[in-house]
């Protein structure tokens, strides 16, 4: 498994010293993947500052001036082509498990 953080590299180091992580977790600071696969999105200045008012600093966390973040999306990939793929600009719209599972031929528990 693959996933991708709109956080720099240097943030990510921390969660390689957790020997319970069971996948690969790189930067997409840049946003060029998730410009690619049509999921970023540019936050507004208001809510850039609103949120360093709450202590979150999207410049530090990225090191770009961008202000763009990604929509929460999973894909699952075969052979080089996109097999299943999930996207909601709601957050808190979580994807079943259950759906994931099945789009990969795996019973669910």
């Amino acid at each position: 498994m693959l996933f991708l953080s709109a956080d720099k590299p240097e943030l990510l180091y921390s969660s390689l010293e957790d020997e319970t992580i069971d996948y690969t977790l790189l930067s997409d600071a840049a946003m060029t993947a998730s410009k690619a696969f049509g999921v970023a999105f540019r936050v507004d200045d208001e809510t850039v500052e609103r949120y360093k008012g709450f202590g979150i600093d999207l410049e530090a966390a990225s090191g770009f001036d961008h202000h763009l973040l990604p929509v929460p999306a999973v894909y699952l990939i075969e052979n080089g082509q996109v097999a299943f793929m999930h996207a909601d600009a709601d957050y808190r719209k979580r994807l079943e498990p259950a759906r994931v599972l099945a789009a990969a031929g795996i019973a669910g528990s």
